[in-house]
C-alpha cells in the first residue's frame, strides 16, 4: 500500500503543481487513497520532496531530480544571456562574460555534468574550464557557442 501510494504521488506532483500538503491529500483522495496529513507528511520526507518556484509564480512539490533540471535550465538562459566570448588554449577554455556573471555562468557548465569538462573556476567576468585534451576543448568550445548563440 506504501510503496503504491507513495508511486501515486510521485505521478501527481509530476502531472499537477501541488502546493500544500492538503492538496496532496486530496489528489490521493481522488484516486480513492484516503490519507492524513501526518501520512503526507512522512511520505514527503521518505520521497524527499522539496518546494521548487514553479512557472505561475507558486511553490510546489518535485522530486530532488526535476528541482536540480529547473535550476539548471536557469543556470543554462543565464549562461546563453552573459557569454561574450569562447577561446580555446590546448586542453583550456577561457569564457568571457558580462560582469558579474562568471559564477553562475560557471555553474551553468559545472550542471551539465559533461565527462569532458574537469572543472570550472570562475572571477567577475572570466571563467576557466579544464578539459581532459586538447581535442576535446576544441569540441567542447564549440558546444559552448552553440549553448550561447541559443538565445
Amino acid at each position: 500500500m506504501k510503496a503504491t501510494r507513495q508511486a501515486m504521488i510521485l505521478e501527481i506532483i509530476e502531472n499537477q503543481d501541488i502546493e500544500t500538503q492538503e492538496e496532496l491529500a486530496d489528489q490521493l483522495g481522488r484516486h480513492g487513497v484516503k490519507v492524513t496529513q501526518a501520512t503526507v507528511s512522512r511520505d514527503i520526507k521518505e520521497l524527499r520532496l522539496l518546494k521548487v518556484l514553479a512557472a505561475s509564480g507558486r511553490y510546489k512539490y518535485a522530486t530532488a531530480e526535476r528541482a536540480e533540471q529547473g535550476t539548471g535550465s536557469r543556470f543554462i538562459r543565464i549562461f546563453s544571456e552573459s557569454v561574450l566570448s569562447v577561446t580555446p588554449s590546448d586542453n583550456l577554455i577561457v569564457i568571457k562574460t558580462l560582469p558579474a556573471s562568471a559564477n553562475a555562468a560557471a555553474e551553468a557548465i559545472d550542471s551539465l555534468k559533461w565527462p569532458e569538462v574537469l572543472g570550472t573556476l570562475a572571477g567577475d567576468n572570466t571563467i576557466l574550464v579544464v578539459v581532459r585534451c586538447d581535442q576535446e576543448a576544441q569540441e567542447v568550445a564549440a558546444r559552448f557557442r552553440e549553448m550561447a548563440r541559443a538565445r
